[in-house]
């Protein structure tokens, strides 16, 4: 089953699109060099998990940096994403070889044993560099914070979004006086504007992309629905299960239907959503890593929040953030560069909102530049109503609940498990993840510490 990490490369290259060929070693590599820079006196270290279109971008950002701050040297190292990514910055805290800067998906932080792999931030620090709470998504800051102090600084938020092709929902009659995709409010709407967008969709073409057989993203999908009808994980104190098993099987039943119903194929694996959808088909439903993949394609279309067919808005978010990875003695110049350099990024992501990802830093989003910014000034709002994974020690982007869970998710939609059946499933599984511990602490999620 495909990774998203991959899976952004195989778009770029399926869709022809961003030319970033040579940023992949270079980012592979690192940029800095082994010696300070001339005329720097303060050295960051700075590990983080960004390929493809994003690695450039990134590049992008520290070289601005750079170019304001000559007395800091940003030695930065672009590793492998997903997995071997979070081993190896647990293996380099636990042994203090760790950088002085790194990059987590926010889901992760709770899993990391703040306090132990992780460092706080120095909230005063930061807001000597015009970044302060305030100036954030509340319920995004307040993810990054564990037991009252703040572990992960937000860095964007990336979302599920509905992709559709203007020029194929114009001639189904599916576009507003806006030029925007008529709104959708339930799921007998939502599959009335399938069956219409398919009558005006060329043969051999599916009508939607839904990455039918990848566990992360039918996993992604599953968490936005189940949040559109209010579902639950644990209770608060994280000792007892309180997933709801009927409001599961609605989701199930309704992802299935999009096969059983022929707007679907299981047969198209991969990223073939995307490229159907650069060929004509009227929606995908991908990530907003997508957007470049799109306009490079220089295709008419628009892009929304996943829609709310149960009747309440809620779309899949993650987000990367800045972390402090645990380093004895931290402080001292080296510390104070570090967050000098996640203030500067975090503050000029005008380049990395170019990726598709919304910045966190909100003063961002009422920029002209960024209001201007097309489709992304059509699903912002994603920001307001975010369905994140459960604040437990197993979540967050690939990581253990996606592997166990996800996969079910999957033999649903495809019609190898009943949706109940897959549902019940699900919820045993949830049930032995919280009795588990968490191998680098050896706490389960009761004992972790979750508490904002």
């Amino acid at each position: 089953m495909g990774r998203p990490g991959l899976s952004r490369r195989q778009l770029l290259s399926a869709a022809g699109g961003l030319t970033v060929a040579g940023s992949f070693g270079f980012a592979a590599l690192g940029t800095g060099a082994d010696a300070l820079a001339s005329g720097a006196d303060t050295r960051v270290r700075y590990w983080n998990l960004f390929s493809g279109g994003d690695g450039y971008n990134m590049i992008a950002m520290l070289d601005a940096f750079r170019a304001d701050h000559p007395g800091i040297d940003v030695k930065d190292s672009t590793l492998q994403w997903g997995s071997p990514f979070y081993t190896k910055l647990a293996m380099a805290a636990a042994g203090n070889r760790a950088p002085d800067l790194g990059v987590m998906h926010m889901g992760r932080v709770t899993g990391f044993s703040p306090g132990r792999l992780l460092d706080p931030w120095d909230v005063d620090l930061l807001a000597e560099h015009g970044v302060r709470e305030a100036d954030f998504n509340p319920a995004l800051w307040k993810r990054g914070v564990i037991d009252g102090e703040l572990y992960a600084l937000p860095l964007d938020i990336h979302v599920q979004l509905c992709f559709y092709r203007k020029d194929v929902l114009k001639k189904a009659g599916l576009l507003g006086a806006d030029g925007r995709m008529v709104p959708v409010t339930s799921t007998d709407e939502w599959f009335d504007v399938l069956k219409e967008a398919k009558r005006a969709t060329k043969k051999g073409l599916q009508t939607i992309g839904l990455w039918l057989n990848d566990q992360n993203f039918q996993w992604w999908f599953f968490v936005a629905f189940y949040t559109q009808l209010g579902g639950t994980w644990f209770d608060a104190a994280h000792t007892r299960v309180t997933f709801d098993t009927d409001k599961a099987t609605q989701v199930l039943q309704f992802l299935r239907r999009h096969i059983t119903d022929g707007y679907a194929n299981p047969g198209f694996g991969g990223g073939a959503g995307a490229e159907q959808f650069v060929n004509g088909a009227p929606f995908a439903w991908e990530g907003n890593w997508s957007v470049p993949v799109f306009d490079a394609a220089k295709l008419d279309y628009g892009a929304t929040p996943l829609p709310p067919v149960f009747g309440r808005q809620a779309t899949h978010a993650e987000s990367h953030a800045f972390v402090l990875p645990h380093r004895s003695g931290r402080g001292g110049a080296t510390n104070a560069a570090a967050h000098r350099l996640a203030a500067y990024v975090v503050k000029h992501a005008r380049q990395w909102a170019a990726g598709g990802h919304i910045p966190a830093y909100t003063p961002t989003l009422s920029t002209a530049a960024y209001r201007e910014l097309s489709p992304q000034n059509e699903y912002v709002t994603a920001m307001n109503h975010q369905a994140t994974e459960p604040k437990v020690w197993f979540a967050g982007s690939t990581g253990i609940l996606a592997q166990r869970v996800g996969p079910v998710v999957v033999s649903s939609t495809t019609g190898s498990a009943e949706p109940a059946a897959a549902a019940r499933r699900m919820k045993s599984t949830l049930t032995e993840l919280l009795a588990s511990k968490n191998p680098m602490d050896g706490r389960t999620a009761a004992q972790g510490g979750a508490a904002a």
